[in-house]
Order: C-alpha cells, then sequence, then structure tokens
C-alpha cells in the first residue's frame, strides 16, 4: 500500500479500509497463535499498514482544522 494512494481517498475510505486492517491483524494474530501462519512478515507489513492510514487521518484532520482557522 502506497502513501500516495491513501491520500487521494477520503477519510471515510480511510476509517473503512483501517477496519479491514485491524480485522485482518486480529485474524493474523490468531493464526500465529495457533500456529497456522505462513507468511509472518505479514504481521509486520498489516501493523505498518495500519500506522500508515492513522497517520493520514491525523494529518487529514489536522489540514481541515488548520483550514476553519
Amino acid at each position: 500500500m502506497d502513501a500516495k494512494e491513501l491520500r487521494e481517498q477520503t477519510p471515510d475510505q480511510l476509517r473503512a479500509k483501517l477496519v479491514d486492517l485491524k480485522k485482518e491483524a486480529f485474524n493474523l494474530r490468531f493464526q500465529q497463535a495457533t500456529s497456522q501462519l505462513e507468511n509472518t512478515a505479514r504481521m509486520r507489513a498489516v501493523r505498518r499498514d495500519v500506522a500508515r492510514v492513522k497517520t493520514i487521518l491525523n494529518e487529514k484532520a489536522a489540514g481541515a482544522a488548520q483550514a476553519e482557522a
């Protein structure tokens, strides 16, 4: 996932993406706990994608607050 792609999305789309990523992270944790996880690098990628989406949401919120002031 590219930050440039995320910046083009609306905040509602980003929140939906965040929910999907958190669900995936939850499922990956369960797979790891039951020794069914095949791609361990996916956990790291999902965690970073969550952080990326949160960062962009915060940037958009700060930009909107600054535009109002």
